[in-house]
């Protein structure tokens, strides 16, 4: 019996593709220690940077509600309806236009493309200083939806570059735990603004009508929203310049690495997304594998470049094909490679590739640029995102809602304008920390749907409590606070990482990030849901979201049955197929 030998077809430089001591499954992922110290230096470089940028990001978007509880609207001679419209109108442009940044931002190169558009959201964020007008601040708002639309899915591609699929969660963790951070900050930064600024917040200017035109003489003078939006506009000005010269292209041009960490930075990332195995085949039969070389028995030495993988990985993808757990005796639950892929993709299905470098198509997997009209239309055609959108945006609502309204709910307990904003921050720390655990147990364990019905079950726990608990509790409504947001942040990061690691080309999975950005249709329905008629105790906004977030738990259970029964199917197609099938349905 012979077996098939391991000589790794070499990049375009000249070097091997991976290293050959030993089988490829064994160093995957590498675990040599120039692959750790890339990893680390990628972990302490890049990725926090990306945090700041999101933290910015999500500092922007939700400032406004700060601002409020300083009596924004009525210092600028505004409704506080006015508010909700400008806050609906965002989302409504920030959600239709999130696959078209993310297209943009794919075709341009996110490198470039997330520091230009933050240093214009950033100007604008500066610019509320002077809104005076019902119509100057839904333009504004406008135009930062308009700007911050592709952000989100962009930076997301951007960082799976780096990353391996059961590597990215943890990161993605972090990364999107800088949303509920950013809540933490903002009550932090408005405590602190608001105590050097104190608005003028006594009982007869609240009970005046809040539209009533403030004195010119006042408005010369600088109020604490004004100080607010200024700080946070030029903390994004100046992160977004540095970004210009932080962001490399690719692990491949990582200015913080090594010439040869960049080169086993982009393996690691290459050998992930093909999910090269390690095969033995029998004497004088050739396998398809791809990207390394075939030689089997009668035909030793000869080398057939890169090629399609073979029918045994198949067959084992078929198996681990929307599986998160271990190798368990119960059928898996899902995720972790395409279902898509077990079957021919164009453009780089081919059986042989005489080339000895890698295809551009597969080095493209781990470079920030590059867009064909084949991944916009598999991303369109693809049920799954449909379906993830729809309960995606029901177990978004607390998120979106809370990043907006929550300092308003809290000042609705009772609290001042500063202290209020200050409170804040223990109900968006539990949710940033219940995060970080739940995407580390899904990394360790692989799994995805699980820890999101977990965190959907606390969600509801904490929803139920708020709604029903006397408005007269407020400790026990500010603790119940708490809870919902321990469980608030956690589905839709785990959503991405599924989505993520289900999308093998960086092109698609862009267009497939950008799809699911129309989840923060959430933002549009939570402005309507937390309406000012409802304030100051939000009992039945409470009692709408707690249906959305139950409706959503129903649909990523059913979700999961789904995965598993189309793994079951494919499993069963894939046993009846012999070597030479998965020959035809890859070269015709």
């Amino acid at each position: 019996m012979g077996g098939l030998q391991q000589t790794p077809a070499p990049s375009t430089d000249g070097t091997p593709l991976l290293p050959p001591s030993e089988p490829l499954r064994h160093r995957h992922p590498a675990t040599s220690a120039s692959a750790e110290r890339a990893l680390l230096k990628i972990d302490l470089i890049l990725l926090p940077f990306l945090c700041v940028l999101f933290l910015l990001n999500s500092l922007d978007r939700s400032n406004i509600g700060n601002a409020e509880t300083a009596n924004f609207t009525r210092d600028a001679g505004l409704e506080p309806e006015d508010l909700n419209v400008s806050v609906a109108l965002f989302f409504v442009f920030f959600v239709a236009l999130q696959p078209v940044g993310a297209a943009v931002g794919r075709r341009w190169g996110m490198a470039k493309y997330v520091p230009t558009v933050m240093t214009f959201w950033g100007l604008l964020t500066a610019a509320h200083i002077w809104i005076r007008r019902r119509w100057q601040l839904i333009t504004v708002r406008i135009l930062i939806g308009m700007l911050e639309a592709g952000f989100y899915p962009t930076t997301v591609s951007y960082l799976s570059l780096f990353y391996s699929r059961f590597e990215f969660a943890r990161r993605l963790g972090l990364f999107y735990g800088q949303y509920a951070i950013s809540g933490a900050l903002g009550g932090v930064l408005s405590y602190v603004v608001f105590r050097a600024f104190p608005s003028d917040e006594s009982p007869s200017d609240i009970s005046v009508r809040r539209s009533a035109a403030v004195p010119a003489d006042d408005r010369d003078k600088w109020r604490s929203w004004q100080v607010l939006f200024l700080v946070e506009g030029g903390m994004t000005l100046v992160v977004a310049l540095i970004g210009f010269f932080w962001l490399p292209h690719g692990p491949g041009s990582a200015w913080f690495l090594r010439a040869d960490e960049r080169e086993l930075a982009e393996r690691r990332v290459l050998n992930d997304r093909l999910a090269i195995g390690h095969f033995e085949a029998p004497e004088g039969q050739d396998r398809f594998v791809v990207g390394e070389p075939i030689r089997s028995g009668a035909d030793e030495g000869r080398t057939e470049g890169w090629v399609r993988r073979s029918h045994d990985e198949d067959a084992e993808q078929a198996q681990r094909l929307i599986s998160e757990g271990e190798e368990e005796e119960e059928e898996e639950e899902g995720s972790g490679f395409e279902p898509s892929s077990l079957l021919r993709r164009p453009g780089w299905s081919q059986s042989r590739v005489t080339s000895s470098s890698p295809p551009q198509s597969i080095r493209g997997f781990a470079t920030d640029k590059g867009l064909s009209k084949r991944d916009v239309v598999e991303a369109i055609t693809d049920w799954k995102i449909w379906y993830i959108l729809v309960i995606n945006i029901c177990s978004s609502i607390p998120g979106m809602a809370f990043s907006v309204f929550l300092p308003l709910v809290v000042k609705g307990l009772g609290f001042e304008s500063a202290t209020a904003n200050l409170l804040t921050v223990p109900p968006f720390l539990s949710g940033a920390v219940s995060l970080w655990i739940f995407t580390w147990w899904s990394d360790k364990r692989k799994e995805r749907i699980v820890p999101i019905l977990w965190g959907l079950l606390i969600n509801l726990v904490g929803l139920t409590a708020v709604a029903m608990l006397p408005t007269t509790a407020y400790l026990l409504r500010y603790l119940a606070l708490c809870v919902l947001l321990a469980g608030t942040f956690i589905a839709s990061p785990l959503t991405v990482a599924w989505l993520s690691g289900n999308m093998e080309e960086p092109g698609k999975r862009a267009i497939i990030l950008g799809i699911n950005g129309w989840g923060n249709l959430a933002g549009v329905f939570s402005s309507l849901i937390f309406s000012p008629r409802y304030a100051p105790d939000y009992t039945i906004p409470f009692y709408i979201t707690f249906g959305l977030v139950l409706f959503a738990f129903f649909g990523y259970a059913l979700f999961r049955h789904l995965l598993r029964r189309e793994n079951a199917a494919r499993r069963k197609i894939l046993d009846r197929w012999s070597p030479d099938d998965v020959e035809r349905e890859f070269t015709h």
